[in-house]
């Protein structure tokens, strides 16, 4: 006879039991995170907003704002809010600590699924107090918000960046902060109580039923190594979202307690980026579509890469995404930022292809500046090689610092940075530099090498390869130059393409460049007025500063 009561039923062939059977089991990865848990409970969980500018009257862009912490709840509302927007593409500006590995891996696929954008920045709302900026009364119910977006001191750490490697376009300025580090996985352990009923047949118990009639917390542990299933899933999805696995390095270089900040040039580099914002940009602009108008609120506009040419007069880099539709010329233009009565920044910017005229133009810019050592500050694709190696000794001769930025005229458009109607007719134009997006590729680096000195800050340095015929003239350049001749040609060598961008650091071990512009300065050094301070970017005083003779344009 069985029953459920525990009680003894003696049979000739059987006997039955009941008993209470308690086991503890650890539940593993139960809680899989990447911040640690005294840092995720300074920030709430992850809230999105639909946000419209206030800086503009019409077309304006609008973004996703997704702040707080990644937690398991998170994917359901990401999907809520995308349900919300339909099939429109609007970027998601994050600005968060971290979270849940798993929820993070689950909202980068929805993300990239729906073709969106993202970006690091925050958000503040209109009308919320400072120390609010994202307070109630401001969010509307069935319409965006209106507010705007910010870059200095964003942050996407820990978990966070795993969500926005989701975006089709990748995006952040020199002032925000991408973060990694370990991944810590949370075991919960569990006391689990049975009713389990045996059945004796000749003297041997069987189990016959199992029913859980109980469980209790007993307590948790947590462990930094990463296991071969959670290293697999890592893996797999940094390939599936194109950022190279170089980024597992960098996180398990850290311990959860720590924060590796990866530099942006490193995230261009390893594809964790795919742009970097200029000072006059935002988080939330779109990228501007192939048939943007030219006062579009958007950022860069993405090209296709063009081989480079073994031929020296046609040996130009790749088209990057700052490549305007069309390609122009070098020119040189004479700068300057702020009140030069008092303090100001001049130098000589120098941005295009180069030609063959273009050290003509050089050597006439160097002559109406008289012998004064203003900063090159270059971007270009490359050009003539020839060229590039008469532009690099007129520079060294002139003893003039060279360095990579990108130079913007007032007024002017984001597609056509250089527009003619903001030049002055004579003396310097007006304007804002910055490394941040910049880049010297190709043959431009011939011309960087020659700085005394040459800089560099979060700009794209590129390479070029020569033909067989041109080495003995360009490792000649070289040794002129102050560069290792034998570790480029070694590096030269060891790849397969003939164009290559190189690390900041992978610069300086070659001698390419000798010094990086610190956080918070740009390119160009600063002339002082006889009040300011002096420094080691200020070394010239303002009564040095003359109205160049000619015009530079």
């Amino acid at each position: 006879m069985r029953s459920a009561i525990s009680f003894f039923v003696k049979s000739l062939f059987s006997l039955i039991l009941l008993a209470l059977l308690f086991l503890t089991l650890a539940i593993g990865a139960a809680t899989s995170q990447a911040a640690g848990q005294k840092k995720q409970a300074g920030q709430p969980p992850m809230r999105f907003i639909l946000v419209r500018s206030l800086l503009c009257m019409e077309d304006c862009p609008e973004w996703i704002s997704a702040e707080g912490r990644i937690t398991s709840d998170t994917p359901a509302q990401l999907r809520k809010i995308l349900k919300t927007i339909g099939n429109r593409k609007m970027p998601i500006v994050f600005l968060s600590e971290g979270g849940e590995v798993d929820a993070a891996y689950a909202m980068g696929r929805m993300i990239r699924k729906a073709g969106l954008e993202t970006a690091v920045g925050g958000t503040r709302l209109k009308d919320c107090p400072e120390d609010d900026m994202r307070c109630d009364a401001a969010i509307a119910k069935n319409v965006p918000s209106l507010g705007n977006t910010y870059s200095y001191g964003a942050y996407c750490f820990s978990a966070c960046p795993l969500v926005f490697s989701g975006g089709t376009s990748r995006v952040a300025s020199q002032w925000a902060f991408i973060g990694v580090h370990q991944i810590t996985t949370i075991y919960s352990k569990v006391r689990v109580s049975y009713r389990i009923e045996y059945k004796m047949v000749n003297g041997r118990k069987t189990e016959i039923s199992r029913k859980e009639v109980g469980r209790k917390s007993a307590g948790r542990s947590s462990s930094t190594k990463l296991g071969k299933k959670a290293t697999a899933a890592l893996t797999a999805y940094l390939k599936e979202m194109g950022v190279s696995a170089d980024l597992i390095g960098l996180m398990m270089s850290a311990t959860p307690d720590r924060i590796n900040i990866v530099p942006a040039a490193d995230a261009l580099e390893i594809g964790l980026m795919t742009d970097m914002l200029a000072y006059n940009e935002w988080p939330g602009m779109p990228l501007c579509a192939a048939d943007a108008a030219a006062e579009a609120v958007c950022h860069r506009r993405a090209a296709a890469e063009t081989p480079v040419s073994k031929a020296p007069a046609q040996a130009a880099a790749a088209v990057t995404s700052e490549t305007p539709p069309e390609t122009r010329p070098m020119d040189f233009l004479l700068m300057y930022h702020g009140n030069c009565q008092d303090e100001c920044t001049q130098w000589i910017s120098a941005e295009g292809d180069i030609t063959p005229d273009t050290p003509a133009r050089l050597e006439a810019t160097l002559k109406a500046l008289g012998g004064r050592k203003l900063p090159v500050v270059l971007q270009s694709n490359g050009g003539d090689m020839d060229a590039a190696f008469a532009m690099g000794r007129m520079i060294r001769a002139a003893g003039l610092e060279t360095s990579i930025g990108r130079t913007r005229l007032p007024n002017c458009p984001t597609l056509d940075p250089r527009c003619k109607a903001s030049m002055a007719k004579s003396g310097p134009t007006q304007g804002e530099v910055s490394a941040g997006g910049a880049y010297c590729l190709s043959t431009c680096t011939l011309v960087l090498t020659s700085g005394t000195p040459r800089l560099v800050g979060y700009s794209d340095i590129g390479l070029v390869r020569p033909t067989t015929a041109e080495y003995t003239k360009f490792l000649a350049y070289f040794d002129e130059m102050g560069v290792n001749a034998e570790s480029y040609e070694t590096m030269m060598l060891a790849t397969s393409i003939e164009r290559k961008n190189i690390l900041r650091s992978q610069a300086l071990d070659l001698g390419i460049v000798n010094g990086i512009i610190p956080y918070g300065e740009e390119p160009g050094s600063r002339l002082c007025g006889p009040d300011a301070k002096e420094s080691l970017r200020c070394p010239r005083k303002a009564a040095e500063m003359v109205p160049a003779a000619a015009s530079l344009h």
